[in-house]
């Protein structure tokens, strides 16, 4: 499953796009996922929670894909 995630801003942080997207309920869950390398970037693990998406990234999480487009 994909999800589109639209932005008005020239990137996102990682952990806030999947609390944007509803991965996640908070940050500090986002936060925690992302350090232990449940999060794909891009299709490699990615620990660095404030990693910039930009538009074209792709997060992966729980077999849901959330990619980061342009508003």
């Amino acid at each position: 499953m994909e999800q589109i995630i639209k932005i008005d801003t020239e990137y996102i942080r990682l952990d806030a796009l999947l609390k944007l997207a509803g991965a996640f309920e908070t940050g500090g869950q986002a936060k925690v996922s992302i350090q232990n390398g449940e999060v794909l970037v891009n299709g490699e693990v990615c620990t660095m929670r404030g990693k910039k998406m930009r538009e074209g990234d792709s997060a992966q999480f729980a077999g849901v894909t959330y990619r980061v487009a342009a508003q």
